[in-house]
C-alpha cells in the first residue's frame, strides 16, 4: 500500500504532501490546478519516462517520493533487499524519483541510488496506475488476450508456461533445420577443407614445440665443426693437455698446486683459504666431465642433419597454412575436429532433425489447443461477469463477448503450426487472437469496443473490467486517472459505487471532477492552486466533512457558495455513505 507521497517542483505544485491510507481516496481540485501532477508523480515513482518540461520553471528539479507499506518477505520487500535498500524505522519502503530540470534522472530505493528499472520493478508489485492510455492499451488485442488470461488465471497459465518451452525448441530446432538446409552446400565445401587440413596435419603428426627443438638440433648439427673446437678448447682451458704436460696444466692443475701451496703453509689464514679452492676445483671437475661429455656425443652426422632439415620442411608447410608455429597448428586441428562434429550435412543429420522438429510441433500443438479451449471457457465466464458490471454502471441493455480465434499463419510463414488442421501462427502467447467486443443493445450487432463504444462507455467497460479482475490481481493499490471521462448522472453515482466496491479489496485512488464520484470516497484530497500575480503554486490537502461539502458543492456546476449547492453536496455524501452501509450489511450477511 502507498502509504504518503510527497511531491516537490513538478509542474505547478511547488510543495505537496499526499497522506493516503487504505479504502477509496479520491483527489479532486479545479481544472489547472495540477491533478494530472498527482498521477504523473506516480508514474515517476513507478519508473515512467522523466521529462523535464514536468520540471517546475525555476526549479532546479522534481522531486516524487513514495512510502510503501512492504511487510518483510513480500515481493516488494524482496526488490528492495536485492538492491541492498533498507526498510526505514516502521518497516515501509521509502522510493525517490529526481528529475533534473535538464532531464537528466535518478532514483533511489530503500536509501540506495539504483537504476530507473529497479522502481519498474517495485511498482510492478505495488502500483498500477489506469488511465486514459490505458483505455487506449485496452483496444490492442495483446491487451485483450492478457486480461483474458488474468481472468482465466492457472487454467491457462499452466499450458502457456509449457507451451511457451516447447515452442522455444521448436524454433530452436526448425531455425537450425532451415539453415542446414539452405546452407548445405556451403557447409560441405566448408567440412571438405577442415576434412583435407586435418588429413594434412594427421599425416605429419607434429608434437608439441617440435619446431623448437628441430631449430636446435639443427644448429647442432650444422655448426659440430665450430661447436668441437670451442669445446675442445673450454676443455683443455680446464683440465690442461690430455697427455699430461706439465707445462699446460689447465685450471684443475693451477687450482692443485694453489692448494698444495696454501696446504703446506705454517700461516693459519693461509690455510683456511684451502677449503674455497676445494670447491672450486671440484666445481671445475664438474664442468670439465660436462664437456667431455658434450664432445663425446657432438656428431657431425650429415645423414642426421638431413632428416632433421626434412622434418622442419613438413613442419613449415603446416604453419604456412594453419598457424605461426606448431601448437597453434595443433590447437587449430583440435578446433577443426570440433567445429567438424557440427557440420553434419548428411541426409541422415537433417533427417533426424526434422523428426525432431514435428515432433515437437505435434506436442506443441496439443498444448495450444489446451491453451485454446481454456481461453475458451473462461471467456464465456468473462463476458458475462463484465455485462452483469455494466448493468450497474447504467448501461442494462450493454453485453460483452469475448471472442477466442485462431491467428491463421501468413502465406509462406516458415514457422507456421498445424493445429485442427488449420496452419496457424504460432506467438509466444499461443495460436489465438482475443477481441472484446460489446453489444449496446439488443439486435445491435457485436462490435470491437473501439467501434462500438463512447468514451464514456469505453471507460465504464474498462472499470468493468477492473472490477471483475480485483479478485484475480495481486497489486495492491489501483490509481484511476479520469477513468470516469464522458460519465454523467445516474453511471457516474455507479463508477463511484463500483470504485468503493473495488476498495474493500485494494487501495484505491481517483482523480475525478465528478462530484457522485468524489461522495463515495473514504478519504478526499483537493488540489488548490494560488496565484501571487508572478507564479501560481499548487498544493494538496485533506478534507474534513465540512470541508467535503464544499468542494462537492463546486464541483456541482460551482454552487459552493451557495445554501442549495451545499444542500445538494450534503445529500450526495449522505446517500453515498448509505449505500456504502448497506453494502457493508449485504456483504455481512453473505459470509455469515
Amino acid at each position: 500500500m502507498l502509504a504518503e507521497m510527497r511531491i516537490q517542483g513538478l509542474g505547478v505544485i511547488d510543495e505537496a504532501t499526499l497522506e493516503l491510507a487504505a479504502g477509496f481516496t479520491v483527489v479532486t481540485g479545479e481544472t489547472g490546478a495540477g491533478k494530472t501532477m498527482v498521477v504523473t508523480g506516480l508514474h515517476l515513482l513507478g519508473g515512467g519516462r522523466a521529462e523535464a518540461s514536468r520540471v517546475r520553471n525555476g526549479a532546479e528539479r522534481a522531486v516524487v517520493e513514495g512510502r510503501f507499506q512492504a511487510p518483510a518477505g513480500s515481493p516488494a520487500a524482496k526488490v528492495a533487499e536485492e538492491v541492498g535498500g533498507e526498510p526505514d524505522d516502521d518497516g515501509s519502503v521509502i522510493a525517490v524519483r529526481t528529475v533534473g530540470a535538464d532531464g537528466r534522472s535518478r532514483a533511489h530505493l530503500g536509501g540506495r541510488s539504483v537504476p530507473v528499472g529497479v522502481l519498474s520493478e517495485l511498482a510492478e508489485q505495488l502500483l498500477a496506475v489506469h488511465g486514459q492510455n490505458d483505455q487506449l492499451r485496452l483496444l490492442r488485442s495483446a491487451e485483450q488476450r492478457s486480461v483474458l488470461d488474468r481472468f482465466a488465471g492457472d487454467e491457462v497459465a499452466g499450458p502457456l508456461g509449457a507451451y511457451q518451452r516447447v515452442r522455444d525448441e521448436w524454433l530452436r530446432v526448425a531455425t537450425e533445420l532451415r539453415d542446414r538446409t539452405r546452407s548445405s552446400r556451403e557447409l560441405a565445401r566448408e567440412a571438405e577443407l577442415l576434412r583435407h587440413g586435418l588429413a594434412e596435419i594427421t599425416a605429419v603428426d607434429p608434437k608439441p614445440g617440435e619446431d623448437a627443438e628441430l631449430v636446435d638440433e639443427a644448429r647442432r648439427l650444422a655448426d659440430a665443426d665450430q661447436l668441437r673446437e670451442s669445446a675442445a678448447g673450454a676443455q683443455y682451458a680446464v683440465a690442461g693437455s690430455p697427455d699430461g704436460d706439465p707445462d699446460n696444466p689447465g685450471a684443475l692443475g693451477l687450482i692443485g698446486e694453489a692448494r698444495r701451496r696454501l696446504g703446506a703453509s705454517e700461516d693459519p689464514k693461509l690455510r683456511e683459504l684451502e677449503p674455497r679452492l676445494v670447491e672450486a676445483e671440484t666445481l671445475l671437475a664438474d664442468v670439465g666431465a660436462e664437456i667431455a661429455s658434450y664432445l663425446e656425443h657432438l656428431d657431425a652426422d650429415p645423414a642426421r642433419l638431413e632428416q632433421v632439415l626434412a622434418r622442419q620442411s613438413e613442419l613449415k608447410m603446416l604453419t604456412r597454412k594453419y598457424a605461426a608455429d606448431v601448437d597453434g597448428v595443433i590447437a587449430w586441428a583440435e578446433n577443426a575436429s570440433s567445429r567438424l562434429s557440427g557440420l553434419d550435412t548428411s541426409d541422415e543429420a537433417l533427417a533426424a532433425l526434422a523428426a525432431r522438429r514435428d515432433e515437437l510441433a505435434v506436442e506443441l500443438a496439443g498444448y495450444a489447443e489446451q491453451i485454446t479451449a481454456a481461453r475458451a471457457e473462461a471467456a464465456l465466464e468473462l463476458g458475462r461477469e463484465v455485462s452483469e458490471e455494466l448493468t450497474g454502471l447504467a448501461m442494462p441493455h450493454a453485453n460483452v463477448e469475448v471472442a477466442v480465434r485462431p491467428r491463421l499463419a501468413d502465406q509462406g510463414e516458415a514457422n507456421a503450426l498445424e493445429v485442427g488442421g488449420q496452419l496457424l501462427h504460432a506467438g509466444a502467447s499461443g495460436v489465438d487472437e482475443v477481441e472484446l467486443r460489446l453489444i449496446s443493445h439488443p439486435g445491435a450487432p457485436a462490435l470491437p469496443v473501439h467501434k462500438g463504444a463512447s468514451g464514456g462507455e469505453l471507460s465504464r467497460v474498462m472499470l468493468a473490467l477492473e472490477v471483475v479482475l480485483s479478485h484475480s490481481d495481486p497489486v495492491p493499490t489501483l490509481v484511476f486517472d479520469e477513468v470516469d471521462a464522458g460519465v454523467g448522472g445516474r453511471a457516474a453515482v455507479e463508477v463511484g459505487r463500483r470504485l468503493a466496491r473495488l476498495a474493500r479489496s485494494h487501495q484505491v485512488i481517483v482523480v475525478t471532477h465528478l462530484p457522485q464520484v468524489a461522495a463515495f470516497a473514504d478519504r478526499h484530497l483537493v488540489v488548490d492552486k494560488t496565484a501571487d500575480g508572478i507564479l501560481t503554486r499548487s498544493g494538496v490537502r485533506v478534507l474534513d466533512e465540512g470541508q467535503r461539502v464544499v468542494e462537492l458543492a463546486r464541483m456541482l456546476a460551482g454552487m459552493d457558495s451557495t445554501d442549495t449547492g451545499r444542500a445538494h453536496a450534503e445529500e450526495l455524501l449522505a446517500a453515498a455513505k448509505a449505500d456504502k452501509e448497506t453494502a457493508v450489511v449485504r456483504r455481512g450477511r453473505k459470509k455469515g
